[in-house]
């Protein structure tokens, strides 16, 4: 790990204020910065901790949307009362995430900006455009399995790692982000970058942005939702694929649908196709099916990760089924 510069914010004024430069970063759990700093692969002139500043509250708006800090912990999040009874599908995406210990220490902010699990990408001796652009994606004629086959470019195939990522788009939620600028407000849906021809470019963000919150609308009338993750195994393991689905169905149909898929995309993929299929057609097993046959219909597998595409079609049916049994 290199030297680096460290200093405590206490407000987020002077947090941004000391995160100006591109070699700035800000921690506060610390769970993926400082893995990658110790492999070399973040190493950063500065880190400024934001622990200390007043945004780890989870607070209900009176128009029916909830508030919920940066600084707001996983395990906090996943067990908030409001959350459990109104987001299912983020309780159950924070909870099938990580271990019990890291969720005690990782941060909604943080989780936004969980880098990618890519072995090339860890790997200081392997070429990855990412990590350092122009070098060459190692993954692409490599091992590739458990990576991206959708929004994928000849740059980069990895994956979004995050469970709560995936949850947080099918909630439509949106990014409240405080810079040398001003503030702003960015639909989650434009927060995540496909790697195109800049995979080094993972999200909208500038240097010295903060993430201040993330609000999440208020819950469709009588709509349930679900979130469904498939892995190698059962406890402390990335997704292979996930799916987290929210269906308001009325009088045996489907009024309103969002389908959006983890482990498959280069960020948090949302299956438009899926949900297209779903909207005002009659809830039943075979509109799961042709929802999970639209959700795939665009995927571009790699030499190793061709399996995804039946695993993410059963995985979309399954979640599907779940949620309307319970409406």
């Amino acid at each position: 790990m290199q030297t680096f510069t460290f200093n405590r914010a206490s407000s987020a004024d002077q947090a941004i204020a000391l995160a100006a430069d591109a070699q700035v970063r800000f921690i506060a759990g610390g769970t993926t910065l400082t893995d990658l700093m110790k492999l070399g692969v973040e190493h950063p002139a500065r880190v400024v901790d934001i622990n200390r500043l007043p945004l780890a509250e989870v607070l209900p708006n009176p128009d029916g949307s909830l508030s919920i800090g940066a600084l707001v912990r996983n395990s906090d999040l996943a067990n908030h009362l409001n959350v459990k009874q109104d987001y299912p599908v983020l309780s159950q995406a924070l909870l099938s995430g990580a271990s019990a210990q890291l969720r005690n220490m990782a941060t909604t902010g943080g989780n936004l900006l969980q880098r990618t699990r890519c072995m090339y990408f860890r790997d200081n001796l392997s070429p990855c455009n990412k990590r350092e652009p122009g070098s060459g994606c190692s993954a692409i004629d490599g091992n590739n399995r458990t990576l991206a086959i959708f929004g994928t470019s000849d740059r980069c195939i990895a994956t979004n790692p995050s469970d709560m990522n995936v949850a947080l788009t099918a909630l439509e939620a949106q990014i409240h982000i405080k810079g040398s600028g001003g503030e702003r407000i960015v639909p989650i849906g434009d927060f995540f970058l496909q790697p195109g021809q800049t995979p080094e470019r993972e999200t909208v963000l500038q240097a010295g942005d903060l993430i201040t919150q993330v609000t999440l609308p208020k819950p469709m009338a009588n709509a349930r939702s679900a979130y469904l993750k498939l892995r190698d195994r059962a406890s402390y393991e990335f997704a292979l694929v996930s799916a987290a689905v929210v269906l308001q169905i009325e009088d045996g149909r489907v009024r309103q649908a969002r389908v959006v898929l983890g482990g498959v995309g280069t960020v948090p993929w949302r299956a438009l196709e899926a949900e297209q299929a779903l909207v005002g057609a009659p809830a039943s097993e075979a509109t799961w099916q042709a929802a999970a046959e639209a959700a795939v219909r665009n995927a571009k597998p790699q030499s190793e990760n061709g399996f995804k595409i039946e695993l993410a079609k059963r995985c979309v049916a399954h979640a599907l089924a779940t949620v309307a049994q319970t409406v």
